[in-house]
């Protein structure tokens, strides 16, 4: 498993019944993968895994690691509890999935011994390479970096960290204590490069899922320290990036990708499509950006 570049958070896709539209996704997936994308994460939280049923996720987790063929597919593991994460662990490496993505469970917010038990039970479940997603601003639960040094000297497996506290400054910590021991992405959208800066070598992104060529492209200039190309992107790409910051960010970006010909705008309930005032602003940010698109762009997605 290699750590490193654009992995898209993908979203799940839903047919006019609410059901997993899956041919839909694996093109998305092969686009996404042919504009640069280096793997998939799927199952996220953008990906709406919590309104997912154990056969859907298995299912799906199937259909992305037959259309990635040889790419990484990495699969976001979250449950109730951890017997049920554990379960999903096991099922993601019996799909082909080549790492984790180990979220805390849904709902309760344990205390330090209690998360670090819970992510080590994951860990321990599979021998496949595990990636910390640290997002105390949605979870409630915060893997300081001292913890994050303990769980990388207990587990040969445990390989990086998807950091979304939204302190750059967790990137420099986490290195300070742990080296090059684990690889380090940025999580949130409008921090990639700052975090990038402070040494992350890789992005679980949002709206990547409807610009994949033009997040493939800030990534690289970027990492590649070429600060006027990467700051023309920043700007160019910021009013969108910023939609993953926000608690509708799910409705966000799926609009974004609708609005662009990449897929609906459909969740499932008890999250509802944006409308009104919501809606009209996703519509003008998405029209100033396609009017002032950047030379670099992604390819017409296949229909």
């Amino acid at each position: 498993m290699k750590w490193y570049g654009v992995m898209p958070a993908i979203t799940t896709c839903f047919d006019h019944d609410l059901r997993v539209d899956e041919a839909f996704m694996t093109r998305h997936v092969q686009w996404l993968l042919a504009n640069g994308c280096t793997g998939i994460v799927a199952l996220g939280s953008l990906g709406e895994a919590a309104t997912l049923t154990l056969p859907e996720k298995e299912a799906l987790l199937r259909n992305a690691v037959c259309a990635a063929q040889q790419a990484p597919v990495v699969a976001a593991v979250s449950d109730l509890s951890t017997a049920g994460a554990v379960t999903l662990a096991k099922k993601a490496q019996q799909a082909g999935c080549s790492g984790l993505m180990v979220l805390p469970p849904y709902v309760y917010r344990g205390d330090r011994r209690e998360m670090q038990a819970h992510v080590a039970a994951v860990f321990a479940a599979t021998p496949l390479p595990c990636m910390l997603y640290n997002n105390p601003v949605s979870y409630g639960t915060d893997f300081l970096p001292e913890q994050i040094a303990e769980l990388a000297n207990e587990h040969k497996n445990f390989e990086a960290v998807k950091e979304s506290s939204t302190d750059v400054r967790r990137v420099t910590a986490i290195r300070a204590l742990t080296g090059d021991r684990l690889k380090i992405f940025t999580g949130v959208d409008d921090a990639i490069v700052e975090g990038i800066a402070a040494g992350a070598v890789g992005w679980v992104a949002g709206l990547v899922n409807a610009f994949p060529a033009e997040s493939v492209a800030l990534f690289n200039a970027a990492i590649e320290n070429r600060h006027d190309k990467a700051f023309a992107l920043y700007r160019w790409f910021l009013p969108l990036l910023r939609m993953d910051t926000v608690p509708k960010f799910i409705q966000l970006i799926k609009q974004v990708q609708q609005e662009t010909g990449i897929g609906n705008a459909r969740v499932r309930p008890p999250r509802l499509q944006v409308t009104g005032a919501e809606l009209e602003e996703v519509r003008a940010a998405v029209k100033h950006a396609l009017a002032h698109r950047p030379a670099v762009h992604s390819t017409p997605f296949p229909q």
